[in-house]
């Protein structure tokens, strides 16, 4: 009964506090001004992740106070900590800015902490604290990366959300099924506000995302969920944000400036719509984390999964190449007929 509260709670929250947070948002001045990253062309209200936050800190703590699992209320403090400390993190750069030095020893810290707290709680081998610890402040970075259009942090959030929580029941354990289910509903919550562009997540928002999951992901991994398996669900961002890091490292370019390089930025830049780009982003990542579900469950040997998920990468690299192709071929055309005339 009390998971029901919890979730409904965590529902109600997040759809409505967008509400109560707009003119608070407007008080503060916390507006988004476009810049050679953005794709909207007017400044938009942001730290709307606030609603997620607020939702999931009382969907957590509603069912932290009525579970009677000692392990289930740990590990749920821990991912409740990192999120909202995460959060907490991206409202200042939202309000105030961050130094780049400033943001990422920030980041380590959260992942430092609660990587240690995991691993011992586990009990897993100790060197595994350093490379959690990267993959908590990695992911944080690459949420903000990855929320550059319409729609497509809310609904990463419930996909991912959504296939923790069936790993939670395969696996039978019930704090990752309830972290997922109200990850999930946290950003489901928000979805409708998200799409429209009323209002934007801000780095409260991304940071929260990419922090909530990645915490998740480092206490299933610990708690011997497959690695593929939890990790299919990020495919998609993992490597979008990987890609375009590394492209831009060789060409020379300073991989803090503000940029458009990202697959999906160039989807949109094709002509693309905000909302079609966002779910086949999501789309490809839902078909990933079925994969991993479902190679969990029947055990498929992990050669074959790495086939089926890097099938699903290269769909969308392919995708965006040819958008890219197709965007230049009649920039071309124009620019011809433009001279012609």
């Amino acid at each position: 009964m009390m998971l029901v509260i919890a979730l409904a709670a965590v529902a109600f929250v997040s759809l409505m506090a967008p509400f109560v947070l707009r003119p608070f948002l407007r008080h503060l001045d916390v507006v988004d001004v476009p810049n050679a990253r953005s794709a909207h062309t007017q400044a938009v209200l942001r730290g709307g992740g606030l609603g997620p936050l607020l939702a999931l800190a009382i969907g957590c703590s509603i069912l932290v106070a009525s579970l009677p699992s000692v392990e289930s209320v740990t590990v749920l403090r821990v991912i409740v900590g990192v999120s909202v400390a995460s959060a907490v993190l991206g409202w200042i750069e939202d309000v105030r800015g961050v130094s780049i030095r400033v943001r990422a020893g920030a980041q380590i810290c959260i992942g430092l902490i609660a990587s240690s707290i995991v691993v011992g709680h586990a009990g897993v081998a100790p060197w595994l604290v350093v490379v959690f610890t990267i993959g908590v402040a990695g992911y944080i970075n690459v949420a903000n990366f990855m929320d550059g259009v319409n729609g497509i942090s809310a609904l990463h959030g419930t996909v991912v959300g959504v296939t923790y929580a069936i790993l939670g029941v395969v696996f039978e354990l019930p704090w990752l099924a309830i972290t997922g289910g109200i990850v999930a509903l946290a950003f489901f919550g928000f979805l409708p506000w998200n799409l429209r562009g009323r209002i934007f997540l801000g780095d409260v928002g991304s940071y929260l995302l990419g922090g909530s999951i990645s915490i998740t992901a480092v206490a299933a991994l610990a708690h011997g969920v497959p690695f593929l398996a939890v990790i299919a669900p990020l495919i998609v961002y993992l490597a979008d944000a990987g890609f375009t890091l590394v492209s831009r490292v060789i060409r020379g370019r300073r991989w803090s400036d503000a940029h458009r390089d990202h697959v999906y930025q160039r989807l949109t830049d094709s002509g693309i719509s905000h909302f079609r780009v966002a779910l086949l982003v999501t789309g490809l990542s839902l078909c990933a984390g079925a994969i991993g579900i479902w190679a969990a469950v029947k055990h498929l040997p992990w050669p074959i999964e790495i086939v089926l998920l890097s099938a699903i990468l290269a769909a969308y690299f392919v995708w965006g190449a040819v958008a890219t192709c197709l965007k230049r071929t009649s920039t071309e055309m124009i620019d011809r007929e433009g001279m012609n005339s």
